[in-house]
């Protein structure tokens, strides 16, 4: 299993590690004597030594890593002691851990208890410091809980010391976290992951427990499982995730040649299809650039995970912790990261012009997650929410000199795991097969429906049964018919599976209500949803998943809106694909689908911006030849005399699923009406194919 000796990483990070050898060994000592001392208040006392003892086990660790003694454990043996390094944060033990914010302002206290719960989650990220052999960045974290000891130790300080020493240890090492972040999102030197991937035994599953992140039997199966499958079965499978981000540059008319690396994104267990999605990649000679998820605060995005990740130890924790930022976040903080953001990409301008764009593997199977709201947990003021908006949008514009977009483009796949339940491996064949569906015949079957809706000035959808959706979605006028389109023809490429044709709406005209009765986004459950517009631009919102409507209300504009006042609707579309749609049915498994499969199973609608932002200038053809003319709206065609306005910098997706649909019409302006879908079935002619599924 051993990859230690050789990994890159070691190297990378020599000199920074050489460079605190002594504060690291000085800081160890340090903490050693707390965990005996008995010199705070009596209240602190049980938070400092306990986060004592989880800062002297990484030390362990360290020792461990450095010695290779980890390499001669056995599978269980292994397991044992990962579990040993998450166990604080386990759902049976985290009831009474500092890391759940409702037992730390228990024990603690309101003034005291936020900020240390806040600053034993940021230590948390020291088991992968560990395995990445940051040295440094577990250094500067045992510095920072020796500063607050230091406070503590003969009588209480007075808050604003302990919230300055957590505010300044945040943005003196944006420097250092925030900027290796970027670093790490283009640059293929980091190639801790890719090692692991390439150089491992597969076949031995304990290489599993080489990143340091939490490993379930969810990981160990789907990795067993994969070892199963013959190697043209998984070149097959790697091949169809390849061949889709080649397609993205190919069918947009972007020069792949000009890149040279590839982010690759996937979960902990797909290392097999990852593998050879790498040879892939590199006939296309593009080299991986794979980094792990977020976990210092400083770089974290909400609940969202960029990067490889495995089954979250406890999803409460991570939602607990989605707005540490508000304790140090301001206009000073904001600065700070705009000019570390632009420092990183001048400095790393080449990387970042050859950077081709992400693809995305993405899992689904796990239980359905609702989250609990606690009142003690860290919640972003209005001002706070407003300098987070403004962040998204000048980062976002920063990025875009370096990553053109209309340069850059994207695959998305998606398979189970085996949390999805007894039928795991029939679905997961399945699946491959809703993957790899023939795009001809998707093609031809979609431009039908495309040449009625180009026919339309405006689409209405109706619900069926208890959904009460009633939308009118205006579309943009055609100029040339011959020559124009208005809905894209999605096929296989930056969205696998095929299945749907989409547009930009006009705004102005589109009016009405949006209802699901059950839909997950973002990876949150919404029952009951309600989503008014007015002009294209939400008017109002609610859920059913709280008995208080304020929280229902602080739910979606948390996690949808992202605590923006409205989100304009940002792109219609019709989904076709009726085979995975079945699938869902067939296995009750709808619930658990990820948006970019469900996405394909009823029409759907996006709220924040449009799926062509920051490249609206960019022409995009149809395969018959027709230029998509519809990649704007109200919002985004002020890019070009005020910037801050014309983008959301968010787009979620909300489906409603065919069972649910009374009926899809376009009408024209001669008054003629054209039924898509009537009662959950296709019968616009043209379109019988794909009611064979239902079958």
């Amino acid at each position: 299993m051993s990859l230690l000796k050789t990994m890159e990483c070691r190297r990378l990070w020599a000199q920074e590690n050489e460079m605190v050898e002594e504060r690291y060994e000085l800081s160890m000592e340090r903490i050693a004597q707390i965990y005996e001392e008995t010199a705070c208040a009596a209240e602190f006392q049980d938070y400092f030594r306990r986060t004592a003892g989880y800062i002297l086990m990484v030390r362990e660790l360290v020792e461990k890593i450095e010695s290779e003694e980890l390499e001669q454990y056995s599978y269980g043996e292994l397991a044992a002691y990962n579990r040993k390094l998450y166990a604080d944060l386990m759902p049976e033990s985290y009831e009474t851990s500092y890391a759940n914010p409702a037992y730390a302002v228990k024990q603690l206290g309101r003034e005291f208890g936020q900020l240390l719960c806040v600053v034993y989650a940021e230590l948390r990220a020291m088991i992968a410091d560990a395995y990445e052999h940051r040295l440094h960045y577990i250094t500067v974290g045992a510095e920072l809980f020796i500063e607050l000891y230091n406070l503590f130790e003969e009588e209480l300080p007075d808050e604003k010391e302990v919230k300055d020493a957590v505010y300044w240890y945040m943005s003196d090492y944006c420097d250092v976290f925030y900027a290796d972040r970027i670093r790490e999102g283009v640059d293929s030197s980091f190639s801790f992951a890719e090692e692991i991937i390439m150089k491992s035994d597969l076949s031995d599953v304990r290489y599993l427990f080489q990143y340091g992140e939490y490993i379930t039997d969810c990981e160990r199966r789907t990795a067993e499982f994969l070892n199963t499958l013959p190697e043209e079965e998984i070149e097959k499978i790697a091949a169809a995730y390849v061949e889709g981000f080649r397609k993205g540059f190919e069918l947009a008319g972007k020069p792949l040649d000009k890149k040279q690396t590839v982010n690759i994104r996937y979960a902990i267990g797909f290392e097999r299809i990852i593998r050879a999605a790498v040879k892939g990649f590199a006939k296309l000679h593009l080299k991986p650039v794979i980094s792990r998820y977020a976990l210092h605060s400083v770089n974290r995005r909400r609940s969202m995970k960029i990067g490889y990740s495995a089954t979250p130890v406890n999803r409460q924790y991570e939602y607990d912790h989605r707005f540490d930022e508000a304790l140090y976040y301001d206009k000073a903080f904001y600065e700070r990261k705009i000019s570390v953001l632009k420092a990183v990409y001048e400095k790393y301008e080449t990387e970042a012009n050859g950077f081709a764009g992400p693809a995305v593997l993405e899992v689904f199977g796990e239980e359905p997650f609702s989250p609990q709201t606690k009142p003690e947990a860290c919640a972003l003021s209005e001002k706070q929410q407003k300098l987070l908006i403004a962040f998204a949008g000048e980062s976002s514009e920063i990025q875009s000199k370096y990553i053109k977009p209309e340069e850059r483009s994207f695959t998305i796949i998606a398979f189970p795991t085996p949390e999805i339940g007894a039928d795991y491996e029939k679905i997961f064949a399945e699946t491959v097969k809703i993957n790899t569906l023939d795009y001809e015949v998707y093609k031809t079957v979609q431009q039908n429906i495309i040449d009625a809706l180009d026919q339309a000035e405006y689409v209405t959808i109706l619900g069926a049964g208890d959904n009460c959706t009633d939308l009118t979605v205006q579309l943009v006028e055609l100029s040339d018919p011959q020559k124009e389109t208005k809905f894209e023809n999605c096929v296989a490429d930056v969205n696998i599976p095929v299945g749907e044709v989409f547009t930009s709406p006009e705004l102005k005209g589109t009016n009405g209500i949006l209802y699901v009765s059950e839909v997950f986004l973002n990876e949150l459950p919404y029952k009951k949803l309600r989503v008014e517009f007015k002009d294209g631009c939400i008017s109002s919102y609610t859920c059913g998943n709280f008995a208080e409507e304020e929280a229902n209300k602080s739910y979606f504009r948390e996690n949808v809106m992202q605590n923006q006042e409205t989100l304009p609707l940002g792109e219609f579309a019709i989904g076709t694909n009726t085979t995975a749609y079945v699938m869902a049915r067939k296995y009750n498994i709808a619930g658990k689908l990820p948006i970019l499969i469900a996405e394909k199973t009823g029409p759907h609608f996006a709220v924040g911006d449009t799926c062509y932002s920051r490249a609206e200038d960019v022409k995009v053809y149809n395969p018959d030849g027709k230029e998509i003319i519809a990649r704007e709206n109200d919002f985004s065609r002020l890019r070009h005399t005020d910037m801050a306005k014309a983008y959301f910098n968010c787009h979620t997706d909300i489906t409603i699923p065919y069972d649910e649909i009374a009926e899809i019409a376009c009408h024209s302006a001669d008054g003629t009406k054209t039924v898509i879908i009537k009662d959950g079935r296709f019968v616009l002619p043209g379109t019988e194919l794909l009611n064979k599924a239902f079958g």
